[in-house]
């Protein structure tokens, strides 16, 4: 299944405009990680991470002509995220990026960052 993404160019300008330092010119990429925890059993971890973090032999680089910004994961979270769509949304709270539409995902809690797998 591909790693599929809504809106690529306005998601990745999001990683560029949630930088802790935009005036610098450090280039970030969003980290993504499927971790066991939360109410439901595994849970979504992501953190905007600096370029020298990304560990070639261990994770999975997706790459968009145009941005700098990428989007990283481990091989392990990959093949529960394969399918999902990473959405950004904004409320009164304040932003984050999301996943959703994950297809192995069978149920998910309220805040939408802890699930259970499809056997």
């Amino acid at each position: 299944m591909p790693f599929s993404l809504l809106s690529v160019d306005f998601r990745l300008h999001n990683i560029n405009a949630v930088t802790p330092s935009p005036n610098d010119d450090t280039i970030f990429h969003l980290h993504i990680r499927v971790t066991s925890g939360g109410c439901h059993g595994f849970q979504y971890i992501m953190s905007l991470e600096q370029r020298p973090d990304i560990k070639l032999d261990e994770d999975t680089v997706f790459e968009f002509t145009g941005f700098q910004a990428k989007v990283v994961t481990d091989f392990a979270s990959l093949q529960v995220l394969a399918g999902s769509t990473i959405d950004y949304t904004t409320e009164l709270i304040g932003s984050q990026f999301r996943i959703v539409d994950n297809p192995r995902a069978i149920s998910s809690c309220g805040c939408g960052t802890s699930f259970d797998l499809k056997e």
